[in-house]
């Protein structure tokens, strides 16, 4: 019988193995930083519509991984109505007025302040995180597994950040004068930091499809029955992992 220990065992299915063992509170090490950095985000620095490089989108975007990966290991509690009723109290009563409100300021402020929509734009990403991960939490505590949320929600990232809503912008805004949309999606920064300059709509779309087609890649991919191999294969270990 193969153990922990044993050298013919590959290190990813030992690692596998160890998180498995220790999976009832594992949640908490990603939720920690998480909320740090989203704190820092929202607190702490300025409200900015625009990506200056590849570490800002790096910074930015990894509260809400960290947080696709707590939800996933998040243990299937007997309180899970109770957590689902918490996320629409929390929406209802903080996230929509904080959004109105902001909406509301940016409509007084508009007219002498150029920086005014910025803190909407900061909130409307927060907003979109929120509805992301509420639904992965509906998907966890309904009884999908750990392998099934992380993949579904990876992919979700993957769209969010695909350009797809910079794209609809463009094409559905109805402040371009009649045939003269531009040729390049300018406030598509996150976009730009990666591509080495303002995306043309030719680019932003090639960039969309790369991310649709890596979202795709990451929710086929096999990962549940890798790591039922990686637990099964250890003393004493089930036969299937319900991870």
């Amino acid at each position: 019988m193969t153990g922990l220990a044993d050298p013919q065992v590959a290190p990813g299915a030992r690692l596998v193995r160890a998180l498995y063992r220790r999976r009832g509170r594992l949640w908490l090490v990603p939720l920690v930083p998480a909320a740090v950095i989203t704190w820092m985000v929202m607190m702490v620095l300025p409200p900015d519509q625009t990506l200056d490089s590849p570490a800002e989108l790096v910074l930015r975007l990894s509260p809400f991984v960290l947080a696709v990966l707590s939800v996933a290991l998040l243990p299937r509690w007997r309180v899970a109505p109770l957590l689902m009723l918490l996320g629409v109290l929390a929406w209802m009563s903080v996230l929509d007025t904080e959004l109105v409100l902001r909406i509301q300021e940016y409509g007084r402020t508009v007219a002498t302040d150029e920086e005014a929509f910025q803190p909407v734009y900061q909130f409307e990403l927060f907003v979109t995180t929120f509805v992301v991960l509420f639904g992965l939490l509906g998907l966890r505590l309904g009884g999908a597994r750990t392998t099934t949320v992380l993949k579904t929600g990876i992919a979700a990232v993957l769209v969010v950040i695909s350009g797809l809503n910079d794209l609809t912008f463009w094409a559905l805004n109805d402040v371009w004068s009649a045939g003269h949309r531009p040729d390049h999606l300018a406030w598509a920064s996150h976009i730009a930091v990666l591509t080495g300059g303002s995306p043309s709509v030719p680019v932003a779309v090639g960039f969309l499809a790369v991310h649709l087609v890596l979202a795709a890649v990451v929710a086929a991919l096999p990962l549940g029955r890798w790591v039922d191999r990686s637990v099964a294969s250890a003393p004493g270990s089930p036969p299937k992992a319900q991870a």
